[in-house]
Formats: C-alpha cells, sequence, structure tokens
C-alpha cells in the first residue's frame, strides 16, 4: 500500500447499525477475511486493518458507507461475530467491541489466554 500523509473529518455519527446490515457485514467481513488470510497469511491482514484508508474502504465494501467515525467499533463488532466460528482455523480472535463491550476486553483477554496458554494479563495491559 501507498504511503500517503493527510488527514480526514470524520464525524461521529449516533445511533446504530440495523440488525439487517451488521449480519450482512458479518458475512461478508469474515468471508473477506478468511480470503486475505488464506491467500496473504494473518499478518498481512492485521497490517492492512491497522492502514486507516484500507480500513475505511474495508467497511464501506462491507457495506458501512457512513463516513463517521463510529466505522471502527461496527466493523470490528461485525468481524467479531463473523470471524468467531473460524477463530481456530485462521488463528485470529477479535476482542472487545462497542459501548459495554469494550469495557469486557481485559476479561476477553484473560479467558483467551486461558484457553490458549497466552499471557492475558500482559495482553489487556
Amino acid at each position: 500500500m501507498a504511503r500517503r500523509a493527510g488527514s480526514a473529518d470524520l464525524p461521529l455519527h449516533h445511533g446504530r447499525v440495523p440488525a439487517w446490515l451488521g449480519q450482512r457485514m458479518s458475512r461478508l467481513g469474515a468471508v473477506i477475511a478468511e480470503a486475505i488470510i488464506h491467500h496473504y497469511g494473518r499478518d498481512e491482514f492485521l497490517r492492512r486493518l491497522a492502514h486507516p484508508f484500507w480500513f475505511q474502504s474495508f467497511g464501506a465494501v462491507m457495506g458501512m458507507d457512513w463516513h463517521s467515525s463510529g466505522i471502527t467499533t461496527s466493523v470490528l463488532g461485525a468481524l467479531k461475530r463473523g470471524l468467531a466460528p473460524l477463530e481456530n482455523e485462521l488463528g485470529l480472535r477479535v476482542c472487545g467491541g462497542r459501548g459495554s463491550h469494550s469495557r469486557r476486553t481485559p476479561e476477553e483477554l484473560a479467558a483467551f489466554g486461558a484457553r490458549t496458554g497466552l499471557d492475558g494479563a500482559a495482553l489487556a495491559h
């Protein structure tokens, strides 16, 4: 991906993603993530997620066409739901979420660490 500098003005929109769109985003996001991971590897998928313009585009492709700062939690929440059944196959787990789910991230990481042998407390820190 090209390295560019700049900024984007992303207003915060209030409200929720409709249930039908959230379900569609979960299915589509999981298929896209699975394809990228199988073809290019998990590290490449994570690198792409970390790229702000790629992430914004990914969200738009998944159906989140609001140009909003809320896209982060909506897209990651959809990925969390969509990738959960594939977590062992892909070696990838999405934690956290929007609102009250975000405050349970340390607990999720500790439980994940207990299941996998990773240091969940260090991940949470």
